[in-house]
């Protein structure tokens, strides 16, 4: 017979100890999933929701928006963990802890274990060492270092080291780079760099300079201190007509020496120079903001909102304008302070008049961008625009005491679009002495109704909020910015200078439009997407006589390469001594 007497279970909860296991879960998954259940099963509001289970209401608002967009939630899965053991560190601790008691540094203990196929990066020597209670190494006198194999030096870049020898041989992991050069050739890159007045050496022109820093947009480097992890690639330098890539040291100086007037200057002479490619088709326009953080200590920097971290933090507060119809950006301005942000749509529409003899016709941004006020100047201007009005506690107010037969639905034409058929309410409002349509807009799939403010006169509901609903696309162009030209690295990368990055990223993202056009089925596609399926390609460089021979390593996407016709026509570098660029397949 079991004696049950002897079987341990645990002490029952009192009814407030089980409410409290629901009303405030110590679990974040459980936490997410009871915030979701009562906002959207118990229906009540999000600002109370995300007080009661410690969110704020920005991070609340993305939880939702992820949650309705994830095919298949997971809270309540069993968390996997990671191994244990390190095996890496595990086989390199006994050789790592002999040799820092031979008073070998952090690095010199890396590269040691590389030789004896044991690799480990210095942060990783270093939280090993840590482990074994090892101090840091205070500063060395030079008879104290001990005897070690010195480190490869690389070459120092110089335009005029820069030779072609017939015969040369060597693969290159950045083949795809190649494919951008008919462009450059064609829109005369170093013409383009004089324009700008582009600061340049004996050693660096200012047109390879400029070449270098777009190699490093076009090939999605993400921070300046990468390129070290190119810097042998034979074909990066050969791209820039340099012996060698340039160092680190000297991408970051360089951003740091030029101004926003050469800035300016280098956007107007790209503007200049793809004028006849229709690029930029001038007829409407996507304007926002973006706020680049900074994770520095100590930034002599203002605090922006930045959208991702839902809170105010150091950054650069970056202002891009696209053409709709290209999606190419066209306009960028990193030199902005507070105060100076609803004045800076007005030096777009300054700078777009200037290179291009009028004003643009229309433009869409959102309600930060600028002031009723500046509205009636766009106004005065006659320039249509599309923007958001922020909703105040009077006018959702308003819009809750309006009654249902003053609202009709309209259907849009999105076919991607999941809400098709929103409610709509429109009446003229006077802000700043001009009189605007405002619309308001119920079941666009958000928790909160949409406020349209426009000065176009003749649209349809339906086609103002179709146009609006198109802005996405300076959305996905900035989430593209982030993610492949990464935008949000510019600023650790250049100690807080990111105008110059700012305008290379406006004519790199050109530069992928333009060879999109290109490509059969391109057309709309991310640079990420474009870099990924035809850039990311090496290939097999040959010099001969007069010549430079590019022949692709097969990929899948090769065959849309070829039918393009890029390969077809041989080209002429000016920076290569006039050698010709032959590419194959």
């Amino acid at each position: 017979m079991c004696n049950y007497a002897f079987m341990a279970i645990g002490v029952p909860k009192d009814i407030t100890q089980c409410r409290s296991f629901f009303a405030e879960p110590s679990q974040p998954r459980q936490r997410m999933y009871e915030a979701l259940r009562a906002y959207f099963l118990e229906d009540q509001p999000s600002q109370q929701v995300a007080r009661n289970f410690g969110y704020s209401p920005g991070a609340f608002r993305v939880l939702c928006h992820q949650f309705r967009r994830d095919p298949d939630p997971q809270f309540f899965v069993t968390p996997s963990h990671g191994p244990r053991s390190q095996p890496k560190k595990s086989s390199a601790r006994e050789l790592a802890v002999m040799l820092r008691k031979q008073n070998h540094s952090v690095y010199e203990i890396a590269q040691a274990l590389k030789e004896r196929q044991m690799a480990l990066s210095p942060t990783a020597v270093r939280e090993l060492l840590r482990a074994e209670g090892f101090a840091p190494l205070p500063r060395r006198l030079d008879e104290e270092r001990p005897t070690c194999i010195a480190p490869t030096v690389e070459p120092v870049a110089d335009a005029r080291a820069f030779s072609l020898v017939p015969g040369t041989q060597f693969v290159t992991r950045c083949g795809g780079l190649f494919l951008f050069l008919p462009e450059l050739v064609r829109l005369q890159v170093d013409t383009l760099a004089n324009a700008a007045r582009l600061p340049g050496s004996v050693m660096i022109p200012s047109g390879h300079a400029l070449r270098a820093a777009l190699a490093l947009k076009l090939w999605s480097i993400e921070r300046k201190s990468h390129v070290m992890a190119l810097v042998a690639d034979p074909g990066l330098a050969l791209f820039c007509g340099l012996n060698a890539i340039p160092k680190k040291s000297y991408l970051c100086e360089y951003s740091s020496r030029l101004d926003h007037a050469r800035t300016t200057a280098l956007l107007a002479a790209w503007h200049r120079t793809v004028a006849q490619d229709n690029l930029f088709a001038g007829e409407s326009f996507n304007l926002d903001f973006h706020s680049v953080p900074y994770y520095g200590e100590d930034p002599q920097l203002e605090r922006h909102y930045v959208s991702m971290r839902s809170r105010a933090q150091p950054s650069v507060l970056a202002f891009l304008a696209q053409d709709a119809a290209g999606r190419a950006f066209c306009y960028s301005n990193a030199d902005l302070r507070k105060g100076e942000e609803a004045e800076e749509i007005f030096h777009f529409i300054a700078f777009w008049k200037k290179h291009h003899g009028e004003n643009p016709r229309h433009l869409v941004f959102d309600s930060r961008l600028t002031t009723y006020g500046h509205l009636a100047r766009l106004e005065a201007l006659d320039i249509t625009f599309i923007t958001l009005r922020r909703r105040s506690a009077k006018l959702l107010a308003e819009i809750k005491g309006l009654p249902a037969s003053s609202w009709r639905r309209v259907k849009l034409d999105v076919p991607a679009r999941k809400y098709k058929t929103p409610q709509v309410f429109e009446q003229p409002v006077t802000l700043a002495g001009a009189t605007f349509r405002q619309l308001f807009v119920l079941d666009l799939g958000h928790e909160e109704p949409t406020i349209l403010l426009t000065n176009d006169r003749h649209s349809t509901p339906a086609k103002l909020l179709t146009r609006y609903a198109q802005r996405m696309l300076i959305e996905n162009a900035l989430s593209d910015a982030v993610r492949f030209f990464h935008m949000d690295a510019l600023s650790s990368a250049v100690g807080l200078k990111v105008d110059f990055d700012m305008a290379l990223l406006v004519i790199a993202s050109g530069l992928y439009r333009l060879l999109a056009q290109r490509m059969r089925g391109y057309a709309d596609a991310q640079a990420r997407h474009i870099f990924r399926d035809l850039i990311d390609t090496p290939a097999d460089v040959t010099v001969s006589e007069r010549e430079v021979h590019v022949r692709f390593h097969r990929r899948a996407h090769l065959p849309i390469i070829i039918a393009s016709g890029i390969l077809d026509s041989p080209v002429q570098v000016p920076w290569w001594q006039d050698y010709t660029l032959s590419m194959s397949s």
